[in-house]
């Protein structure tokens, strides 16, 4: 998939970039990079505890990095690499990105929002669905044969719940307009009010989750939004509610989270992001009213080949002096 159409193409102009890759690449992207002549420096090559040289042994090499939502960019790297001029990100969160050091230093840094919407969104109305249906477990019902002995217990319907999203941000409205379409009276807290007057705007996370069935955490991962879904959110959502959670896993009182399941205090899960991926509370494994997938939010091949084209063409942009596509700093 190409970002740009065919008149609009940036020329390609990457022949010997240095890049520091952080994190092993969805094969299409590194590909792609080597197919234009990039220098591809692996850091995942190196010991962990011997990233720091790693960086200094290449740093006269790299003038780019590209990374994502496992191995970002922090103060210490970009301090170790005077040539750096672009962190380009295979995620739209850019949590694992030093900005701050970033401005500072003059380094520009591009994420790629818009193109993975869709499949996020698509992703949390399943979390929900399979949650209150609980399909896993009926998927497992069937195949150990449990279903020729009597039938299964009954569920929960998703339509007509309220859905409150805490970020109205891109994939908040997209959540937001799927479950529309399912009679779901929708209501939303962000930093400020959206120009969406059927849906109802509260004031604080608390008062959201006071007056929702089901909670989606779709926002940025921020000072002000770390830990945002406390004790109090938790137990304000109830032993009827439902916690979605497709935004990252430091949203979340993961231990609180956990302790609200085990003890009934929290109705479900559906979680995609996790506090230290990937190792999970082992409470979670035994609980039926709780879904988890392993981070795979954006993970289609439609979608990764289109952020992948982005993160190519803002690194190209990059090299000609041409307006960055995504830019974030």
């Amino acid at each position: 998939m190409n970002i740009l159409s065919e008149s609009e193409q940036i020329p390609i102009a990457m022949e010997s970039l240095g890049v520091l890759v952080t994190y092993p690449l969805f094969p299409y992207l590194e590909q792609e990079l080597l197919r234009r002549g990039c220098h591809l420096l692996r850091l995942y090559h190196s010991p962990e505890t011997n990233h720091l040289a790693f960086l200094r042994a290449n740093a006269s090499s790299i003038c780019a990095v590209v990374c994502d939502t496992h191995v970002g960019a922090d103060a210490a790297m970009i301090d170790a690499l005077p040539g750096l001029e672009i962190v380009s990100t295979f995620s739209v969160g850019v949590d694992k990105v030093d900005l701050v050091k970033c401005k500072e230093r003059g380094v520009r840094v591009t994420n790629t929002p818009d193109v993975l919407t869709d499949d996020v969104a698509d992703l949390a109305i399943g979390l929900a669905i399979a949650v209150l249906r609980k399909l896993p477990a009926a998927d497992r019902f069937v195949r150990k044969g449990a279903w020729k002995t009597g039938g299964y217990p009954l569920t929960t319907k998703f339509s007509g719940k309220r859905v409150g999203i805490l970020g109205l941000g891109r994939i908040g409205l997209a959540i937001a307009q799927r479950a529309e379409a399912f009679n779901c009276p929708i209501s939303y807290h962000s930093r400020s009010r959206k120009p969406h007057p059927n849906y109802k705007y509260y004031p604080s996370p608390l008062d959201l989750a006071s007056n929702c069935d089901i909670l989606v955490v779709s926002c940025a991962l921020t000072d002000e939004t770390r830990l945002i879904i406390n004790r109090a959110v938790i137990d304000a959502l109830g032993p009827q509610g439902v916690l979605i959670n497709i935004g990252r896993g430091h949203h979340v009182d993961e231990s609180e989270l956990v302790s609200a399941l085990v003890e009934g205090r929290l109705g479900g899960a559906g979680l995609d992001v996790f506090e230290n991926e990937p190792d999970i509370p082992e409470e979670l494994f035994q609980l039926d009213n709780v879904v988890m997938t392993p981070h795979v939010g954006s993970d289609t091949v439609e979608t990764s080949m289109a952020m992948a084209d982005l993160v190519i063409a803002n690194l190209e942009a990059h090299v000609i002096g041409r307006p960055l596509l995504t830019p974030v700093v």
